[in-house]
Parts: structure tokens; sequence; C-alpha cells
């Protein structure tokens, strides 16, 4: 068997050679298409302009993980690093309203929920307040007797703030009828301050326990809770000056 030449040997190597460039070329030329194909044409226009035939392309944008089934897991890629606290099964989320800031339940009507609501101060709450005071009557256990006083003391400050209340909406509901009757006079409106809130409701007190005759014995008790507060704060003799007396 004769053995090839070597001249036909190296011809048929760089015609294997050429192939292999033309190949590699026309890759080189789609993938150069392929990359161009995102260009838009005003980039290249400034490209040529410029004389650098270069173009500034944006990194393509990780792609988003789809998929085919919202049932199904997410996929992940195993070249990131994994966190610790990370959601393996979606759940759907709970979304907590609050009736008071959420326009479905409506507005709040002040007014008529006092009124409809009236019913607790003025009834359930008195005879709960009785109700308590017979139980501590019969009552001989301390810690009872204990619980019994606290609860008795929780509902008379709710009564006594159902009152201020009260009478804080009553003193502006008597303003705002007194100013609308001087707005249609041509005169311009004016506003309470807390402060001349606080005056009125002083005054309003003042003509109650004179009504009822309690105004001294209210006076006597103010006096004698004021003189014990000052006494508090009074500086007392030093136990040498005592002595040189």
């Amino acid at each position: 068997m004769k053995k090839p030449e070597p001249s036909i040997a190296s011809s048929n190597k760089i015609r294997i050679d050429d192939g292999d460039n033309h190949e590699s070329s026309s890759e080189d030329e789609k993938e150069i298409e392929r990359e161009l194909a995102d260009v838009t044409f005003e980039e290249l226009l400034r490209a040529r302009s410029d004389g650098s035939e270069m173009v500034y392309r944006k990194p393509n944008a990780e792609k988003k993980s789809s998929r085919a089934n919202k049932n199904r897991p997410m996929e992940i890629s195993s070249k990131k690093p994994i966190s610790r606290f990370r959601e393996v099964v979606q759940v759907p989320k709970r979304v907590a309203r609050d009736p008071r800031f959420e326009s479905l339940c409506g507005n709040l009507d002040v007014d008529g929920f006092k009124k409809r609501y009236d019913f607790i101060y003025k009834n359930e709450l008195p005879a709960e307040k009785e109700s308590l005071k017979k139980k501590m009557k019969k009552a001989k256990d301390p810690e009872v007797v204990n619980e019994l006083k606290d609860r008795i003391a929780q509902v008379d400050r709710e009564l006594k703030s159902a009152v201020t209340k009260h009478t804080e909406k009553d003193i502006l509901a008597d303003h705002k009828r007194k100013e609308k009757e001087a707005a249609k006079k041509g005169k311009q409106p004016y506003y309470l301050k807390k402060s001349e809130i606080r005056k009125q409701k002083l005054i309003q007190k003042y003509e109650e326990l004179k009504g009822s005759g309690k105004l001294d014995s209210f006076i006597d008790k103010k006096r004698k809770k004021n003189a014990a507060k000052d006494h508090r704060y009074m500086p007392y003799r030093r136990p040498a000056e005592q002595g040189s007396e």
C-alpha cells in the first residue's frame, strides 16, 4: 500500500483549515448579528458619526424565573447562595383591616354611636356598680374584696369620663349654635380654645354645686387637698436649729 504524498496531505490540511476558518467567521458574523439585533438604529448612527464604531449596550437583565403552574415551587439557581430564611411553601398573605380607616366600612357617626350606646353609661354601669357594692359587703376573702374595689373604681372612672365628655359636647354645641346665629348677622366665627372650654366647665360645675347646696363642702375638700400638697413641699427645720432654740 502506497503512502500518501506529503504535498497532498499538506494541501488537504490547508483545505480543512480554510473550512474551519470559514465556519468560525460565519459563526462570528451570526453572533454579531444577534448582538446588534437589540441595538437601536439611532445608536448605530451615533457610533458611525463619532468614528468609534463601538456600541455601548446595557447588560441583559436577569430573566425572572417563571413557573409553568402557580402551584409548583419556584425554581432557584444553584449558583446563588440560599438565605437561611426563605419561603418554601407560598401561603396567601392575610391582610389585616382596621374598620376605623377602611372606606368599605363607611364613615364613623360619632353622635349616632353615642346615642346608640348611651344606655351603657345610663343603665348598665350604674347597675353593675350597685351589684358590686352588694357583693363586696357579703365577701370575706380580702383578695375578692380588693378585686371588687378595683372594679368599682374603674366603673367610677368610666362614668366620670362620660360625664366630662358629655359636658364638653354640650358646651361646644351651645357655642356653635350661637356662632351660627352671629354668622347670619355678618360676624366672623370664633372657635373656642381648650382653656376656654375648661373655664366654662368650671363655671358650669360651680353652678351645679351651688344649686345642690354642696358648694361649701366641695370648697373645704379642695382647700384641704391643696394644703396637703403645699405641706408636702414645705422645708422642715434641721435638728441643730431646733436644739439651739
